[in-house]
């Protein structure tokens, strides 16, 4: 071995101390080709590398005359074969070289390949560290983010970085919403194309194949968790480049651990919405149990369920026969005609099953209905069907399944408070409302009248008899006397306002008060009223009226207020009856 190959083996001796921590294949190339430049004399020294994706390698012709360790002469050039362990990756030429030199070309082939050997597998050792140090360190990183979504954006970043010449892809269900931008397909048993995709998410094993056309290579690494796998890694490589087993392996445990992550993201919405939801639930009842007003407890319901489910539409309704009742609450389209095709679907369905009902695209039943998701749900009380609440969204599938069981369970809480306030109401509406008449008690008529002396400038007061009601009962009997009553009662309704009080005084006794109305338009009222008594009851009956009226600037005196119109109901009957008096002083 003459000085010159023990000159070039120091050289790579220095190389490997000076490239050993931060040198690429590239640089270690470049220092190759200048240590041969500067221990050999010559000007002209070129690396080329033998690789797959080498389209420009100048040799082709020259392969099969290449053994370890040999130099070829052409002409003026000399070829140098690198070999890396048993595997050609290079050749070196030496460009119009002196053939007068004297050093052993085929020591110096020798000595360049074991240092290329050398380097390249302490090279790929400390590649392979670094990797795994990294794998820690991204391990580390996946199990800290809280969110699926930063999970993915980390792993394909990491990747595009390590792995600068393959192409990335994820397979991921429909339901991911890509806020990221991040390369992704839907997974999918439709689609043909990507059928081994399924099968590792199916399987949760990592496959591969080749394309026989385009010679690409497809590697498939499931995101698998402990409890399943969440989507599929695609790693594309191109111009036939091979993923050697140690590059599957560390793609490998980077998805499953990037999939454990996701897992532990999804565990952890999970158990903060449902920490949510029974907020949700727990202050609901709370605020229902407030022995609220029906109107107050459907409207509170009706919010809730809009901020919660991000609903368009909400409505509580019963349906007895034809009969639709629309609860107070409701939002504005349940007071529409269009609703009642809904509801008239919804309850046929009820009747065969209570647990309710939860349809993505009603329309595909409804062709031409506006609102294509369906929550309802019944609210049942001790077996007893009180209503339903009817939740809709214009757009279809907007609703999850996990969002109707929590309507479920919210309807199923807050059904007691509905039936407190519908049992409140109609408490409320026995107590002031006279069972027969269904005009309002005299007890809250005196209530309506004492508030409206304390709020309104004037109201007048009509005080009613039905005439001769004794014979009516004596001749015709009480139930005919009872259907006299309701007929005068309705007529009465028939005839004042909505914010007018309307009551069964006593008896065959009446009464009217009309709030904010003068004397003379309080007296005409109840001229009309004796009119059409006569004209629209069958047996024909008539009617005494005595009017009373009130103002601010003189008095606020409720019994003065009656007095009055006693005394000139009384009148009315000693003149004649069939009549009205005015207040008489």
């Amino acid at each position: 071995m003459n000085n010159q190959v023990q000159a070039i083996k120091g050289a790579f001796f220095d190389l490997v101390n000076k490239c050993n921590d931060y040198c690429s294949v590239i640089d270690l190339n470049n220092e190759l080709v200048k240590v041969l430049k500067r221990e050999l004399a010559i000007g002209h020294v070129d690396f080329y590398s033998l690789s797959p994706q080498t389209n420009s390698f100048p040799f082709q012709m020259f392969l099969h005359n290449f053994q370890p360790g040999q130099a070829i002469w052409i002409q003026k050039d000399v070829l140098l074969p690198i070999y890396c362990h048993e595997d050609m990756c290079g050749v070196i030429e030496l460009r119009e070289f002196d053939s007068t030199i004297s050093v052993d070309l085929d020591e110096v082939a020798k000595a360049c390949s074991e240092f290329y050997t050398y380097y390249i597998h302490s090279f790929q050792l400390r590649e392979k560290e670094q990797k795994y140090e990294k794998l820690y360190y991204l391990t580390e990183k996946f199990h800290s983010l809280m969110n699926k979504d930063d999970v993915l954006v980390a792993l394909i970043e990491t990747l595009q970085k390590m792995y600068q010449e393959y192409t990335f892809y994820l397979f991921l269900s429909h339901d991911n919403e890509n806020k990221h931008h991040l390369p992704i397909k839907n997974l999918s048993f439709d689609d043909q194309d990507d059928e081994m995709a399924m099968e590792a998410f199916v399987t949760g094993k990592a496959q591969s194949i080749i394309h026989e056309q385009t010679k690409d290579m497809f590697f498939y690494s499931p995101l698998k968790g402990k409890q399943g796998v969440y989507g599929v890694l695609q790693v594309v490589i191109h111009f036939a480049l091979n993923l050697d087993e140690q590059d599957r392996h560390f793609i490998t445990l980077l998805t499953n651990a990037a999939g454990t992550a996701m897992e532990n993201a999804q565990l952890y919405d999970q158990s903060k919405r449902l920490i949510k939801d029974l907020q949700l639930i727990n202050e609901t009842s709370h605020r229902l149990n407030k022995n609220l007003r029906l109107t107050d407890t459907m409207s509170y319901m009706s919010m809730r369920i809009l901020e919660s489910f991000q609903a368009d539409e909400v409505g509580f309704f019963t349906k007895n026969s034809n009969d639709i009742h629309i609860f107070p609450g409701s939002t504005g389209y349940f007071e529409s005609e269009e609703v009642k095709v809904y509801i008239n679907y919804i309850q046929e369905k009820l009747e065969k099953d209570l647990e309710g009902l939860f349809l993505g695209d009603i329309t595909s039943h409804l062709p031409g209905l506006p609102y294509s998701s369906v929550m309802a749900v019944p609210m049942v009380q001790s077996d007893v069907l009180k209503g339903c609440a009817l939740v809709l969204h214009k757009n279809p599938y907007h609703f999850s399944f996990d969002m109707y069981k929590l309507l479920q369970s919210l309807i199923h809480h807050s059904t007691l408070a509905l039936s407190n306030s519908l049992l409140r109401e109609e408490l409320e509406t026995l107590v002031k409302t006279d069972q027969l008449t269904q005009l309002y008690s005299r007890n809250y008529m005196n209530s309506c009248i004492e508030n409206s002396m304390n709020i309104d400038r004037q109201g007048t007061f009509v005080l009613i008899d039905i005439d001769n009601f004794k014979a009516i009962n004596d001749n015709y009997g009480h139930q005919i006397g009872d259907e006299v009553l309701v007929q005068v009662a309705n007529i009465l309704k028939n005839n004042i306002r909505d914010h007018d009080i309307g009551a069964r005084w006593g008896g065959e006794e009446l009464a009217i008060y009309l709030p904010h109305v003068e004397l003379d338009a309080g007296t005409a009222i109840a001229e009309r009223i004796v009119k059409r008594v006569k004209e629209n009851t069958l047996p024909t009956v008539t009617i005494s009226c005595g009017v009373s009226h009130w103002k601010a600037e003189h008095e606020r005196n409720y019994d003065e207020l009656f007095r009055r119109a006693d005394k000139a109901l009384y009148a009315a009957k000693n003149l004649g009856k069939n009549q009205v008096i005015v207040q008489v002083s």
